[in-house]
């Protein structure tokens, strides 16, 4: 190779005046003379062939206009990442100041006197100072001398390296692993390669919270293999990167609370069960991923799902939703407060929108933001009205009867409105301490049986405390009973007589099974629930 190109050419990104490649061939194209580099480009209608020439075929492209050859004098190799630092930042010095004396330089054979050297100190002093980087399209191919960055830069916390030439992720973590405190890094856009087995894996990013990889043609698989590098991650970014299957994470990815999959055509719904037991997990990003339904089938409706056990926010914007049932089933999840599902099916099925959002207020009963909008109390209890008077008729069609003993709806009516009869119970709740008070009533689900609720504490706490759905029907199902709790963090032991229930909060809750109560007991309150 001449002096102008790396010996490790073939492998690496290139720029071309605006326009990415990578590298696929270095050498002679006859009946040319001189050096050829054989490029892939990133945008296909940049090149004219596949790498082949005359019937040679010197490399291989995907796309069967992608490739081209170029003169190795085209070609920006880019540079390392304190030269991209000191650029972005104006922070260059002079490069030809060869050594410092007490009072002055020595440039070759020349003394010089020392003028503003002072300056020289001071963006020093400003490179020791940077906490947040950005060098966004500044053309970093590699980290430099090696330590450099960590003695230059050693309050970096946050970088951004996306859209440059790092060309894999050794390169990648050559950078990253010299900045002990990076806690935010930014990958986005680079074509990168990544390792294919564990043993190449050789740097931990220990307090690394927070990764994008978007457009880095990263597959799930080389995810999982990366993430033992990142065992404080809790925030990934994967958007656009053709991940079509989806595997389990076995120990890995367990401190992750965020995942950004959208944009990636994924097979079908069913594979979201494989990250559906990420323990920390509150935020998943769906956007345009193509699913159409979602099932979880370890429970029926009714029921809290131990899928997705602390998923708080959902995205689901831009896919194939059409049927409600992908909406009732999202009510099985223990968390959720905030839905986005915009741009789908469904969302044109009625005349009106608002209906729409109405109707998925009234079955999700925990939701407190659609679409970024908050769901206020009288707005969730005017959508659970109209949703009773809109599928009324339909109820009693299907055997639905203000009679307990009558009241039989047919399996198909519950499948399609799980929660229709939870809003149709009410709840009697009086303060003994004010006997006065006019006591509260609330609709609850059930066998239409009446509840008297006697509270010894402010009904802001109780509300909290019971969260909706209740189920008060014998016998006391534990599934039914978790639901009491799905604001806690409990631990369900099983008596002889009661079920035990042991919170964080320091709580005891002492449920009958013989009799039809519930005795609570805390550091300053108790309660009884009777059922009548």
């Amino acid at each position: 190779m001449t002096s102008s190109v790396p010996s490790d050419v073939v492998g690496r990104r290139i720029l071309c005046d605006t326009e990415y490649a990578t590298v696929r061939y270095a050498g002679s194209v006859p009946p040319t003379t001189g050096l050829w580099l054989g490029v892939e480009w990133d945008n296909p209608q940049r090149g004219k062939h596949n790498g082949n020439h005359e019937g040679v075929q010197y490399f291989k492209c995907d796309h069967p206009t992608g490739g081209s050859f170029i003169r190795p004098n085209k070609a920006n190799f880019g540079v390392d990442f304190l030269i991209a630092v000191k650029n972005r930042y104006g922070l260059n010095v002079e490069q030809d100041v060869e050594r410092e004396t007490e009072n002055a330089l020595v440039i070759g054979k020349k003394t010089v006197e020392l003028v503003g050297f002072d300056s020289v100190i001071e963006q020093q002093s400003q490179l020791n100072k940077l906490v947040d980087i950005s060098v966004r399209e500044c053309a970093v191919s590699h980290a430099g001398q090696k330590e450099e960055i960590s003695r230059t830069c050693p309050n970096i916390r946050s970088i951004n390296l996306s859209k440059n030439l790092l060309p894999s992720w050794e390169k990648v973590t050559d950078i990253a692993c010299q900045v002990q405190n990076l806690e935010s890094l930014d990958l986005s856009e680079n074509k990168i390669k990544f390792p294919s087995d564990s043993a190449s894996i050789t740097c931990t990013l220990s307090k690394l919270r927070v990764l994008a990889l978007n457009r880095t043609g990263i597959t799930w698989a080389e995810v999982l293999l990366c993430a033992p590098g990142w065992p404080a991650l809790e925030e990934l970014y994967l958007a656009s990167n053709d991940i079509t299957v989806l595997e389990r994470p076995i120990n890995v990815l367990q401190t992750l609370k965020l995942l950004d999959l959208s944009n990636n055509q994924l097979i079908d719904g069913s594979q979201l069960h494989l990250i559906a037991y990420l323990p920390r997990l509150e935020q998943l990003i769906l956007s345009n991923t193509g699913i159409s339904s979602i099932h979880f089938p370890d429970v029926g409706f009714g029921c809290k799902t131990k899928m997705f056990p602390l998923l708080q926010r959902l995205v689901v914007d831009d896919n194939k939703i059409l049927q409600w049932s992908f909406i009732n089933e999202l009510d099985k999840l223990q968390c959720l407060q905030s839905l986005h599902c915009q741009n789908n099916p469904l969302m044109g099925t009625e005349k009106n929108p608002e209906t729409v959002r109405q109707l998925i207020i009234a079955k999700i009963g925990q939701l407190k933001f659609l679409n970024k909008s908050e769901i206020f109390p009288d707005e969730r209890k005017g959508a659970e009205l109209d949703y009773r008077k809109m599928f009324g008729n339909d109820w009693i069609m299907a055997g639905g009867n203000q009679n307990p003993d009558k009241n039989r709806p047919n399996e198909e009516f519950l499948a399609a409105h799980p929660r229709y009869q939870l809003l149709c119970l009410t709840l009697t709740i009086k303060c003994p301490d004010k006997p006065d008070q006019k006591p509260i009533e609330k609709k609850l689900p059930g066998k239409h049986r009446k509840v008297v609720l006697f509270v010894s504490m402010p009904l802001q706490f109780l509300c909290g405390l019971f969260p909706p759905p209740f189920f008060l029907s014998p016998p006391f199902a534990e599934e039914i009973w978790r639901q009491l709790l799905q604001n806690a963090s409990a631990e369900l032991l099983r008596g002889k007589d009661q079920l035990v229930l042991y919170t964080v909060a320091s709580r005891i809750w002492n449920i009958s099974l013989q009799g039809y109560w519930l005795k609570v007991t805390s550091d300053s309150h108790y309660h009884m629930m009777a059922v009548q």
